[in-house]
């Protein structure tokens, strides 16, 4: 079982480098290695499991976070619209997005940042993801909103960027020119 003795910290190179390709069809221990990623997310979004392992809520938590410069990916929430998303994906990739930006009104955080950075974080507001699931699908997701922000979040760690690179040092608390809050997608 992952716990947050596993998750790497900011300053580690593994956040910093561009995540290898995982060879299709997935090996035995890379899904293993992604199934545990994605009951860690589950299990940090457990009370109980929270009090008992000392871990941190988290909705996303991708490879490179673990020291493994791997292009592996887990996500486990519900969106605004009540929608659940819950995918350990091997590959991801954002095929296609939007124009228009969107963003969290309170900013983001990362199991991987141990400190409060304030300040807004441009996002696409919608994008199309292909991957290949844990079960050896290939899929091809519409996301929009607080889904594209999570998905965004961790595809970066995957290309070696950390949410606070996207942050405007000069001015991070203004929203960019026609950017939408998620709560108003």
């Amino acid at each position: 079982m992952l716990t947050m003795k596993d998750i790497v910290r900011e300053g580690h190179e593994s956040l910093r480098i561009k995540a290898d390709q995982v060879e299709l069809p997935a090996s035995e221990e890379d899904k293993t290695l992604l199934t545990k990623m994605l009951q860690f997310i589950k299990n940090s979004q457990d009370e109980e499991m929270i009090e008992k392992y000392n871990l941190r809520s988290g909705v996303g938590l991708a490879a490179p976070q673990l020291g493994i410069s791997k292009r592996m990916m887990a996500v486990h929430f519900t969106d605004h619209h009540e929608r659940t998303y819950s995918y350990g994906l091997f590959n991801p990739r954002i095929i296609s997005h939007s124009v228009e930006e969107t963003y969290l009104p309170g900013g983001e955080g990362c199991l991987s940042v141990d400190r409060d950075v304030p300040g807004i974080v441009p996002r696409y507001a919608r994008i199309t993801v292909k991957a290949t699931t844990l079960e050896g699908e290939e899929v091809k997701l519409r996301l929009k909103g607080y889904a594209a922000v999570v998905f965004q979040h961790e595809i970066d760690h995957l290309n070696g960027v950390m949410f606070y690179d996207h942050i405007d040092e000069n001015d991070p608390m203004t929203p960019p020119e026609n950017a939408v809050s998620v709560d108003d997608l």
